[in-house]
C-alpha cells in the first residue's frame, strides 16, 4: 500500500487532507530520516491499520532497520510517557508531580539514531497524545539541537494530517452502512 492508495481511500468530504498528505509527503524542511520517521510514528500513535499499513509501505524502505526500530520505540514510550505526564500535568493534586515515574526510559537515552530525529518523532506522537508536558519537553530539545520552527511545525504538520486521516478512515469502517458526504 502507499500514500496515493490511502488517499484513495477517503471520502470526497476529506479533500482537503488528501491535498495535504500530498503536499507533506514531499515536505523538504526535514531530513529524510526525520521526515519518513515522522510519518510512521504519526501513523504507529494513530492507531489505524490501513493508514500504518500504507505509510509503512511509503516510507519504511527510505529508512534503515535501525532508524525503524527507533521509529518504533519513539512511538512506544510516547505512548505511556503521553499518559502519565498529561495524568501529572492535569491532575490537581501537586504530590503525584514529587513522586518518581518509576518507568523505565531508557530508550529516551539511546535510541539508536541521531537524538534530534528520535526527538522529533517523540514530539509528533506526543502532539497526537495530547501532552502538553512531553511537547514542552521534546521542543526544547529540539530547539537547543538547532532545529528551526518551522522544522519543528512540519512534523506537528505530519502529526495532524495522519491522525486526521486515520480518524476518518476509522470512522468510515466504523459505519459503513452510512452514506458518504460529498
Amino acid at each position: 500500500m502507499s500514500i496515493e492508495t490511502l488517499k484513495e481511500l477517503l471520502p470526497d468530504y476529506a479533500r482537503d487532507l488528501k491535498l495535504n498528505l500530498s503536499s507533506l509527503a514531499s515536505e523538504t524542511l526535514l531530513s529524510e530520516q526525520q521526515h519518513a520517521g515522522t510519518f510512521i510514528a504519526c501513523a504507529l500513535a494513530s492507531r489505524h491499520k490501513a493508514t500504518t499499513n500504507a505509510i509503512f509501505g511509503e516510507f519504511a524502505p527510505k529508512l534503515s532497520p535501525e532508524a525503524l526500530t527507533a521509529v518504533r520505540a519513539a512511538a512506544a514510550i510516547m505512548g505511556m510517557n503521553n499518559i502519565y505526564y498529561r495524568f501529572l500535568h492535569l491532575a490537581s493534586a501537586p504530590d503525584y508531580k514529587t513522586l518518581p515515574a518509576k518507568l523505565r526510559m531508557n530508550v529516551i537515552g539511546k535510541p539508536g539514531v541521531d537524538k534530534a530525529d528520535f526527538e522529533l518523532w517523540c514530539l509528533a506522537v506526543s502532539a497526537i497524545n495530547g501532552c502538553g508536558m512531553c511537547i514542552d519537553s521534546h521542543e526544547k530539545v529540539l530547539r537547543a539541537a538547532g532545529m528551526t520552527t518551522e522544522q519543528v511545525q512540519a512534523a506537528v504538520r505530519i502529526a495532524s494530517v495522519v491522525h486526521a486521516v486515520a480518524a476518518v478512515l476509522d470512522g468510515e469502517d466504523a459505519e459503513p452502512s452510512l452514506p458518504q458526504g460529498g
